[in-house]
């Protein structure tokens, strides 16, 4: 492939950034997503570390003023009205300091505080030293509510940010939606209603974001109450490795690292519960019923960003990006369930390209590593900085000037600064 990249592209994904600040906070890209998303802000900082520092360590204050008193960061903050989206706060009866969800989303923040720390660590000591027992609050509440033999489960689809990837198909079915009620969809209004979830999966988010409300986001009652809860690659590899950045960062400013080092073995632990022997992949679990979502997605393949090694996972990894042309599929080409543009039941995230890069290059994959860094870079030149792509066709699909695709061309795939 090896694209010509044009050196306007750095210029137009810093635009990008600006133009979806909001003032202390980005949006991931306006009209679809009108708020502060929790994943997307932590890439955000990554790309403004690129050339604003202190507005980097911004995006994660503001981030953290909405952190419940359970250490929960939401998936979702409120901080304006906009009546264009749903489900807005009058549904979800958050119980934080803000309007807010009241579910959570993987917890990249302390992966990428690091980073914004070592690119100056002098002007990032205050800001990491305010941000360091937020992050290890947020990181407790995981451990304390969130596993299943170790492992780390979601207990909402849009809690793993991969809404309706087939890892959730089982426990989805599960679900009986009756009694709902009508609402009406705002997405579909702004994105090709083929490129989103079905009616069929959002009914069932709806009722979950129901029953949470019901319990007033009662951790416990949940924990007996809800259907679905699954133990999730995306989330035990991602907390694993934020687990491991966040010793790194206790130890840089002096603080005792002893407690978060027992919950890295504890994750590690866990992370070998969800190999699937008979698919040879990491794989999405029912915590209820026992079952294998035998999904090979994206999320497998970071495992290497968590530090683990699996020659098995080299094998998958190798016949995955071998079946498109610009990897890496949100889940298996090969698979009967896959759909090359309906949001995480195909298309390729730039996102999840950047994490399982520097996992490879860190496990020394160096080649993969690149490869994939190089593919991606190559599909947001010829497609622009889109939410996700056709990973047939290079196709952008979902909404356009989407902050977390600039923020990752900055950082890891722009000729100029891609570097993991």
């Amino acid at each position: 492939m090896n694209t010509q990249v044009s050196p306007s592209m750095d210029e137009q994904a810093r635009a990008i950034l600006r133009g979806n600040d909001r003032g202390g906070y980005t949006v991931p890209t306006a009209g679809l997503y009108p708020y502060q998303w929790n994943w997307d802000s932590a890439f955000a900082a990554w790309g403004f570390a690129t050339f604003d520092i202190p507005r980097a360590w911004q995006e994660f204050e503001t981030l953290f003023v909405g952190q419940w008193p359970n250490g929960m960061v939401p998936h979702i903050l409120f901080h304006k009205p906009d009546p264009g989206y749903f489900p807005g706060p009058d549904v979800w009866g958050g119980i934080g300091p803000i309007p807010s969800s009241g579910i959570s989303q993987p917890p990249v923040a302390a992966s990428f505080a690091k980073r914004v720390y070592e690119a100056d660590p002098e002007a990032g000591r205050a800001p990491l030293a305010a941000l360091f027992p937020k992050l290890l609050a947020w990181h407790r509440w995981f451990m304390d509510w969130r596993l299943d033999q170790g492992a780390v489960c979601v207990t909402h689809p849009w809690e793993a940010g991969r809404d309706n990837t087939p890892d959730w198909d089982g426990a989805m079915a599960g679900i009986d939606p009756t009694g709902v009620g009508e609402y009406t969809r705002r997405d579909t209004s702004h994105v090709d209603p083929a490129m989103r979830p079905t009616k069929y999966d959002y009914d069932r988010y709806i009722w979950l974001v129901q029953l949470g409300r019901r319990l007033n986001w009662d951790e416990a009652a949940l924990l007996k109450e809800n259907p679905f809860r699954v133990a999730d690659p995306t989330m035990t590899f991602i907390l694993l490795r934020a687990q491991r950045d966040l010793a790194d960062l206790g130890r840089a400013l002096g603080e005792d690292v002893s407690a978060i080092e027992e919950d890295i073995q504890t994750l590690e632990n866990g992370a070998s519960t969800l190999w699937n022997p008979d698919l040879k992949c990491y794989d999405a679990r029912d915590a209820r019923s026992g079952a294998w979502a035998n999904c090979v997605s994206n999320a497998s393949f970071l495992n290497w960003y968590a530090g683990i090694d699996n020659p098995a996972m080299v094998e998958q990894y190798d016949r995955i990006t071998n079946l498109c042309t610009y990897p890496v599929p949100s889940h298996d080409p090969a698979s009967d369930r896959f759909d090359a543009k309906r949001y995480w039941r195909g298309p390729t995230w730039g996102i999840i390209n950047s994490l399982i890069a520097i996992g490879l290059k860190e496990r020394g994959l160096t080649d993969r590593g690149e490869a994939l860094r190089q593919a991606t870079a190559d599909v947001i030149a010829r497609h622009g900085f889109a939410e996700y792509f056709d990973p047939h066709t290079g196709e952008a699909a979902g909404g356009g000037t989407f902050t977390w695709t600039a923020a990752i061309w900055l950082a890891w795939a722009s000729p100029s600064q891609g570097a993991t």
